[in-house]
């Protein structure tokens, strides 16, 4: 239970590479952090999803150009190459990697000590357009649009942080998220951004801890293990477009909870599911991945455009339909109090379910358990209604989850038929657990 506050090119065997993390990053946490951005709906299955993604995120991003090929000088740096023994320089880059998670685990429990905020911000539709514009727009330096970059004279400052050693190593592992943050900014501002709305600071911890591992995997295994990594090359610039494919998706998500009647049509079925992987295949042949905005003629710059519509469009209408429910209740459309008068006038008992936009069980809840076709009959006699607590400040919810005693989500009251609490979830209840309680409600 959550606590309430808290052009055409050749392709090559690393495109695969890349398309495959990409997959794992955009359809893995959802078909599970929907997020409908590409980190914001794993906790619909589990906080395990959303590292997993957040890990990948921060192994693509040790792809990019910001990083990739600071690696081997970076593992010199901090005495890893001249280590006597294979034990000695995995400890050296064990000492780096920590470093890193130093620098960004404070961040994940800052962005979840200050997610009570979240509840009220994400009510306002125009402060969600803004969030998608901010992603659209970190996007597009994926694409090359433009270089998010510190001033030199800081990198080079950064840079010479440390030394040989495993104090050096860990204090050139703190200087290097700040270093890479022209390529890291991006996929952190996504990861931030959901641990906010889930307001966990533990989970915060957890992700960005597992994004940090996933960024520092590659200087690991080059310090312990002495790899010769691939050279840098045109590869690298598929890294960045996958991961600007992923940020759109999380500006469309953003679009789409502003503007609901967007996504009112994707619903799951063949039809959808077929149409949706069509265009993002169709996006890939026309080289949202694998072209490049730089390349010589403006036939490129179009294909490569129309590739990353087409892949995002698709990617986003799969992953919002995948997290759909297909089926729903029919929710009483007044307030929890006219709905509890109207189950005590018509002898019905009443289901409440306290919800917020952020609770990644209460979707699984409207997606797994109140969808199930077996629950459906049984449920449809009670009065069903909910409350949605994604804004807690709001003195009217705020009495609501006080009258209730509801201290977390997901929360769900059910009451017989003379009005009396028969039973409190607090957690994600299978549909045929929840089934076999509902029965017995009179």
């Amino acid at each position: 239970m959550l606590p309430r506050r808290m052009g055409p090119t050749r392709r090559s065997p690393s495109l695969l590479l890349v398309s495959l993390a990409a997959a794992l990053l955009l359809f893995a946490p959802r078909a599970a952090w929907a997020a409908p951005d590409a980190f914001t709906e794993a906790l619909a299955r589990g906080p395990v999803y959303a590292a997993l993604a957040a890990l990948v995120g921060g192994l693509l991003v040790s792809l990019t150009p910001c990083v990739y090929p600071m690696i081997a000088v970076t593992v010199s740096v901090f005495g890893a190459r001249q280590a006597r023994s294979r034990w000695e320089g995995a400890a050296l880059s064990l000492a780096f990697v920590a470093g890193i998670v130093a620098m960004f685990v404070p961040l994940g429990v800052l962005a979840g000590l200050s997610g009570s905020m979240f509840g009220a911000v994400l009510q306002n539709r125009w402060v969600l357009v803004g969030i998608a514009l901010l992603f659209l727009a970190l996007a597009a330096s994926m694409f090359g649009a433009f270089e998010l970059a510190l001033p030199s004279g800081l990198t080079n400052r950064l840079a010479q942080l440390g030394g040989i050693g495993y104090k050096g190593a860990f204090a050139l592992g703190l200087a290097c998220g700040l270093i890479a943050s022209p390529c890291t900014g991006p996929v952190l501002t996504g990861i931030l951004t959901w641990i906010a709305k889930e307001r966990s600071a533990p989970l915060g911890a957890a992700a960005m801890g597992a994004f940090a591992l996933g960024l520092g995997i590659p200087f690991f295994l080059v310090g312990t293990f002495a790899i010769q990594l691939p050279k840098s090359g045109r590869w690298m610039v598929h890294v960045k477009s996958t991961l600007g494919i992923v940020l759109v998706v999380v500006a469309l998500h953003f679009l789409g909870t502003a503007f609901p009647q967007l996504t009112s049509w994707l619903r799951p079925g063949p039809v959808v599911y077929g149409v949706a992987a069509a265009l993002v295949v169709l996006g890939l042949l026309f080289g949202a991945v694998h072209r490049d905005f730089a390349e010589i003629g403006a036939a490129v710059k179009v294909a490569k455009g129309t590739g990353i519509v087409f892949a995002s469009a698709g990617a986003f209408a799969l992953v919002t339909a995948l997290a759909t429910p297909s089926a729903t209740l029919s929710w009483w459309s007044g307030d929890v109090e006219a709905a509890r008068a109207e189950a005590l006038r018509s002898g019905r008992p009443l289901l409440i379910d306290f919800t917020a936009a952020w609770c990644g069980a209460c979707k699984q809840l409207d997606r797994e358990t109140f969808a199930a076709p077996s629950v459906q009959p049984e449920i449809s006699r009670f009065v069903a209604v909910k409350v949605d607590a994604t804004n807690d400040e709001d003195p009217k919810v705020e009495a609501t989850l006080e009258r209730y005693g509801v201290v977390g989500l997901p929360t769900v009251l059910i009451f017989d038929s003379e009005g009396r609490e028969a039973i409190r979830y607090t957690d994600f209840v299978p549909p045929g657990q929840f089934l076999e309680a509902i029965r017995r409600i009179n």
